[in-house]
Formats: C-alpha cells, sequence, structure tokens
C-alpha cells in the first residue's frame, strides 16, 4: 500500500473534515481493491468510521483551539436528549439478530463534494442504501449511484477497532452514560476541538447503523455531557420532514441531529455554513443534508425489505 496522504495542518470544520477524510479513505480502498473496478470518489463517514479511527493519528493533524471555555450543554439539550434516550432505551430492535444477517439502511443524502482545489459544492440529493455485515465478518455493500457504486462490495471491518458500527461490536459499548462518554472521548479526533469531534462520532454511530437500545440511551445522555450543544425548536431534514435537533457550532459550520418532535427517533442531520467558508460556501448555505427512510435487518446482502 502507498504512504498515506499527509492533510493539511489546520482547524477542520465538518464538512472540510469529511471530504479530506472520504478522500484519504479512498486512496487506501483503491491500493486495496482491484484496479479494473469503478469505484467511488467518496465513501460516507459510518461505513469508514472504524478505518478512520485507525490512520487518523497518522494521518490527520488538527490544531485545536486554546484558552477558550465553551459552555455546557444548554437545559433544554439536556433535557431533550434525556427524552431521545428513553426513546432509544424503549427502540424496537429484533432480538434474535443473527450474525450472518445485514442491517439495511435506506437514506436520502447530499453531501459536500470537493474536485481538486476548485470550491467545495453540494452534491444533488438522492437516495443511498447499504447493507451492514451483523457481526462484521462478511462484507458489507453500498448502492450510491451518484457517486458510481452500484452494489458495491466494501472492504471487511478490521477486527479490535474500537469505533466499528457493526451491530455485535456496538452491542459491546458502555451503557453507563459517563463511561459511553469517556469512550467517545477516546475514541474521536479529527476536527477543530475535541468537543466537534466527540459530537461528529455520535453522529456518525446513531446516523448508518443499527443502535442496541441500551447502548443507544447511553449514547445521547453522553451527548448531553458534550459542550456547546443546543436546541434548534424547527428544522428540516433531507426528505422535508420537520423535527427538533440538538446542535453544535464549531468553525464555521453547525452541525444539527435532527429527531422526530413526537416519537424522538433519529430522522437525519443538517450541516449548515454560519460565516462565509474559505472553501466555497456562504453564510447560511447548506453543506450537508441526510434523512434516514428505512432501517431494518435482512437475511441477505442486497436483499430490500
Amino acid at each position: 500500500m502507498n504512504q498515506l496522504p499527509e492533510l493539511p495542518e489546520r482547524d477542520l470544520p465538518p464538512a472540510r473534515h469529511r471530504l479530506l477524510k472520504e478522500h484519504l479513505m479512498t486512496e487506501i480502498r483503491r491500493d486495496e481493491l482491484t484496479p479494473a473496478r469503478t469505484r467511488t470518489r467518496w465513501l460516507r463517514p459510518a461505513l469508514i468510521v472504524g478505518a478512520v479511527a485507525a490512520v487518523t493519528a497518522v494521518a490527520v493533524t488538527v490544531a485545536v483551539p486554546s484558552g477558550r471555555a465553551e459552555p455546557a450543554a444548554s437545559e433544554e439539550a439536556v433535557a431533550l436528549l434525556e427524552d431521545i434516550a428513553l426513546a432509544a432505551e424503549h427502540a424496537d430492535v429484533p432480538e434474535d439478530i443473527r450474525d450472518d444477517q445485514f442491517v439495511y439502511i435506506r437514506s436520502r443524502v447530499g453531501w459536500s463534494e470537493q474536485e481538486g482545489d476548485g470550491p467545495a459544492k453540494l452534491e444533488p440529493l438522492h437516495q443511498r442504501e447499504v447493507w451492514l455485515s451483523v457481526d462484521g465478518s462478511q462484507q458489507s455493500m453500498l448502492h450510491d449511484p451518484v457517486v458510481r457504486a452500484d452494489h458495491e462490495l466494501l472492504e471487511k471491518q478490521t477486527p479490535g477497532i474500537p469505533s466499528n458500527s457493526n451491530y455485535r461490536h456496538l452491542q459491546t459499548l458502555p451503557t453507563d452514560p459517563d463511561e459511553m462518554f469517556d469512550w467517545l472521548q477516546d475514541n474521536s479526533s479529527g476536527h477543530s476541538s475535541k468537543a466537534e469531534a466527540t459530537f461528529a462520532l455520535v453522529g456518525d454511530l446513531a446516523s448508518e447503523s443499527l443502535m442496541p437500545p441500551a447502548q443507544g440511551a447511553a449514547l445521547y445522555r453522553a451527548a448531553a455531557k458534550i459542550p456547546g450543544v443546543f436546541v434548534i425548536d424547527d428544522t428540516v431534514d433531507a426528505a422535508g420532514r420537520h423535527g427538533v435537533a440538538v446542535a453544535r457550532v464549531d468553525a464555521g459550520e453547525r452541525v444539527e441531529l435532527v429527531f422526530d418532535r413526537r416519537t424522538k427517533e433519529l430522522l437525519g442531520s443538517r450541516e449548515v455554513a454560519v460565516e462565509d467558508l474559505p472553501w466555497g460556501y456562504e453564510k447560511g448555505e447548506m453543506t450537508g443534508r441526510t434523512a434516514v427512510l428505512e432501517r431494518a435487518v435482512v437475511d441477505e446482502r442486497g436483499e430490500r425489505p
């Protein structure tokens, strides 16, 4: 495999970090897969979070602001996240999931993309489907024609990486909120602040995966301990569904995790520039949006519920 490329030593807001992270993983996969195959330009965060954790320490260096105390999460955010945690604790997850099955997730997404040194721009909204191996022992699959992934087989997750997102590994994560918060802190990196990196990891784990109820509840209660988290009373996911969001602002971008107001189920996410960004976005423009439309457990890779 070629030597890992060095990334700029600078603050990395969420969308910019994702662009660089996904480019890095694309380069790694280009070495590992057959050259004749058509490959995606960008991999998406939840499918690569484990692999990134293994390489971030050597591939990404970020400057962390110092001397700036961030406020604790707002009282409204703490209360909302407790309601979300209670809903996660009672989520309807099958009890008899087998290791040889797959978690199927269908989403509507549109992320930032960038070619070379040109300005970043928002992808058109499109459907995305993934089939994730329950225990990580089988290859997962991605169907996202916009990024030229036509039922593309993905690399197996490397065993032993703490931030693997397969269901069996997620079942090993802490169920105590304080222990979950410590785990998130220990396994988050690559953003302009530790708080933002931790918040981003919460979103990565919750979005394109199936969280076991006890761990899901702990995840959201741990999120209430992240500095700078606040509530947005009304926002919209990529499917046009209105909901309530927990959010953070960091390095020029606001990242929102959008929840159904009644059921407290995660609907999707939204990222917005809160100032003009040097890679092409103006203040007020969206830099990414997602909506989770369906989540299920299926017997075969490629099977739809």
